[in-house]
């Protein structure tokens, strides 16, 4: 078993045993429809232009047939829409679940059990991304695609400055002076204290976990050094109006983008889609480039939330069909070839050599002028953190530090200190759920 796995099998069963749960409700029994008719299943997820793979599915099965429904993601929207539907018995049979809200799902009996019909699939998915729905042994979900983060950037921009994709943070903090310096407007980055993944994210490559677990309990450090050291970096910036403060995916960040006074942003590969369909306009002017390094050389990456895999909600009368389905749009090559041109994020099969938009992606290529960025996000997604593991009550972080950083930001306080009153909240909020944390 490899130091990933072992490190993703802990990290699930003390999200399970040091949190009250409810005992999982049997499995549901699948019903199966006449012979003149498919059984109809519903799909709940955020992933945009998904219909083309679904489509796709239902033209290749004649008794099963899927509906996509389309939600909101976050804790907020989505999430809350899907628990609020099992409880109440009425759920969608599939949804899309990132990988951080696995142990949220099943903390609330949400999920149901689908090892007997996912068969001897492990083997056909990425390790890691397979075990990120495995708990206890028993199958809850079937990965799809992770998040491994890259440097997407204004290559006009930078050429018109002699700059060059910076390789380390020493030389992006260069960038930043010299792209602030071009125009009133211009920015290197916006700093967005809406994105807890982003900001986790960077943190995940500054070094130090958050979260580990020893001796029957978790040790939450996230006001350590590391992650105190890439908080200090981007509170220079900030202190020398370096990067413009405001909401990525919002109204005026798609305005930033589109006119280059936004010049770079480090995201998921899944935001390659987002940029080409929200700024249609800067096609060929955009390239991609693994994040810079804190030591020169390097090739640290981290993930935006993880990834998102799929799963079958409590409830559903189909849960064999259901899993067949999903099997079918994760783990078949011409599937997961589709979701990467959409922007679903970097496949989780664990043989992507028969992924064809990973080599020949036309339109993703012109975009990003005439660069195949899979080949960035190779690298990345190989060289994200191995160490991370996703807490219980994720969605209690997230809260937590976005509304400590935001209010750090518009207080002109240290950043640092958001992420001291994180580590402190998110201790007490694990307590008050009887969550054993290691002092």
């Amino acid at each position: 078993m490899s130091q990933r796995t072992r490190r993703a099998r802990v990290a699930t069963a003390a999200a399970l045993s040091l949190a009250v749960i409810m005992p999982l409700a049997a499995c549901a029994s699948s019903e199966t429809a006449g012979a003149d008719a498919p059984v109809e299943l519903t799909f709940q997820t955020w992933v945009p232009n998904i219909d083309t793979a679904v489509d796709a599915f239902n033209e290749a099965h004649d008794d099963i047939h899927v509906t996509v429904e389309p939600i909101a993601a976050g804790p907020d929207g989505g999430y809350a829409k899907m628990l609020s539907a099992v409880k109440a018995g009425n759920p969608a049979d599939v949804a899309q679940i990132g990988y951080d809200e696995f142990s949220t799902f099943l903390l609330n009996d949400a999920l149901e059990d689908i090892t007997e019909y996912a068969g001897d699939a492990a083997g056909d998915f990425t390790e890691w991304q397979w075990e990120t729905s495995v708990f206890d042994g028993k199958v809850y979900g079937i990965p799809q695609a992770s998040g491994p983060i890259g440097q997407f950037y204004r290559a006009d921009v930078f050429a018109e400055l002699g700059l060059t994709a910076p390789a380390t943070w020493e030389e992006y903090y260069e960038a930043a002076k010299v792209i602030r310096a071009s125009g009133p407007d211009r920015y290197i980055a916006a700093f967005a204290a809406n994105q807890a993944a982003w900001l986790m994210g960077l943190a995940m490559q500054a070094g130090e976990p958050w979260f580990t677990t020893s001796d029957g309990g978790w040790n939450v450090a996230i006001d350590n050094d590391d992650t105190l050291k890439m908080a200090a970096f981007w509170q220079k910036l900030l202190d020398e109006d370096l990067v413009k403060v405001e909401a990525d995916m919002s109204n005026e960040w798609y305005a930033d983008i589109q006119t280059g006074n936004i010049s770079t942003w480090m995201s998921g590969s899944w935001a390659a889609a987002i940029i080409s369909g929200n700024a249609p306009d800067t096609a060929g002017l955009w390239a991609a480039a693994e994040m810079p390094q804190w030591t020169a050389g390097e090739h640290v990456s981290a993930s935006w939330g993880g990834g998102s895999g799929t799963a079958v909600l409590k409830g559903s009368k189909h849960p064999a069909e259901a899993t067949e389905f999903l099997l079918w749009l994760n783990g078949t090559p011409e599937s997961a070839s589709t979701l990467t041109s959409i922007g679903a994020g970097w496949p989780a099969l664990a043989d992507t050599s028969q992924v064809a938009a990973l080599s020949d992606d036309p339109a993703t290529f012109e975009f990003f002028g005439g660069q195949n960025i899979w080949d960035t996000f190779a690298v990345s997604d190989a060289n994200v953190s191995t160490e991370w593991q996703w807490p219980p009550l994720i969605d209690t972080l997230y809260a937590a530090l976005t509304d400590n950083v935001k209010a750090a930001v518009q207080n002109k306080t240290p950043l640092a200190g958001a992420f001291e009153k994180t580590q402190a909240d998110m201790v007490k909020a694990m307590q008050d759920k009887g969550i054993t944390v290691n002092e």
